[in-house]
């Protein structure tokens, strides 16, 4: 069983920072692509940033330049360190990876955490 447990959610005013952090804990092989996701009242969920074992991260034009996403691979951990947010930063977050479980090292599945709230909101 693979577990993703994501932290750092909550409410800040417009232009303020908040840092979200993602663990994947419990019976794991490999994970490769770790990322966050969110999804806004009312709209799809979205990707946020991605990040793979090696190469270069991926965000959303939204989000470029406010945004930075990385990862310790010693801690099985992603952040999504958030800087200048707006109001229509406003979404609940979830981390996503892929992850081969020890049980079919040979196979990976896409996890999702529970979500976390952020709120941009004076």
């Amino acid at each position: 069983q693979v577990q993703l447990v994501e932290s750092g959610g909550g409410l800040v005013q417009p232009g303020g920072s908040l840092r979200l952090s993602c663990a994947a804990s419990g019976s794991i092989f490999s994970i490769y692509a770790m990322g966050w996701y969110r999804q806004g009242p009312g709209k799809q969920r979205e990707l946020v940033a991605t990040i793979p074992t090696g190469g270069s991260t991926n965000y959303a034009d939204s989000v470029k330049g406010r945004f930075t996403i990385w990862r310790d691979n010693a801690k099985n951990t992603v952040y999504l360190q958030m800087n200048s947010l707006k109001p229509e930063d406003t979404a609940v977050y979830y981390c996503n990876a892929r992850v081969a479980p020890t049980s079919t090292p040979n196979i990976s599945y896409r996890y999702w955490g529970q979500g976390t709230q952020v709120t941009v909101s004076s």
